[in-house]
């Protein structure tokens, strides 16, 4: 299945507005927000886990990044609470569950280039913000590897970029 594919057009998608699919967690589904199914395969979709759903051992042939949006999610390598930023390369193995009250995820998957091999955990909650370009901008710098630039960006209510062309 292909979903959005045309990266330089610009996409909304809205809170509900597409199904909740089919996961290959147990207790999981996910709503895509884009999806390529040819090789080099990837998708970008919000997943949400029932309380206590596992997987078991299992790799990510492309890399699998995510931010905990809701609840918690953990793994082999460490526990990760709502705000945490994984990011792990590809080949990375691991078993996961979610946590008591369950996880919902906004996750990135086979987007990874081989050369980029750098694991990375960070408690966004905690972490040193900066200002944007503008005010009202926060920005948060995840990962950066040759050409890509990871971040969040925070918006203050009524935060406005103005078009410079």
């Amino acid at each position: 299945m292909e979903l959005r594919t045309d990266f330089a057009r610009r996409e909304v998608v809205l809170p509900g507005g597409e199904a909740w699919r089919w996961s290959p967690m147990a207790g999981g589904e996910r709503t895509m927000l884009d999806r390529i199914a040819r090789p080099p395969r990837r998708e970008t979709s919000i997943v949400r886990h029932a309380a206590g759903a596992r997987s078991g051992a299992h790799s990510h042939g492309g890399g699998k990044e995510f931010l905990v949006l809701a609840g918690s999610f953990h793994d082999d390598d460490g526990d990760y609470p709502e705000g945490t930023y994984v990011r792990n390369p590809i080949g990375t193995a691991h078993a996961s569950w979610a946590g008591p009250d369950g996880a919902v995820l906004f996750v990135k998957l086979h987007q990874f280039t081989a050369a980029d091999t750098q694991r990375v955990v960070i408690d966004t909650r905690a972490a040193l913000w900066h200002q944007g370009v503008v005010p009202g901008l926060a920005v948060l710098p995840l990962h950066e590897h040759g050409p890509e630039h990871v971040a969040l960006v925070r918006w203050a209510p009524q935060a406005r970029l103005r078009r410079q062309w």
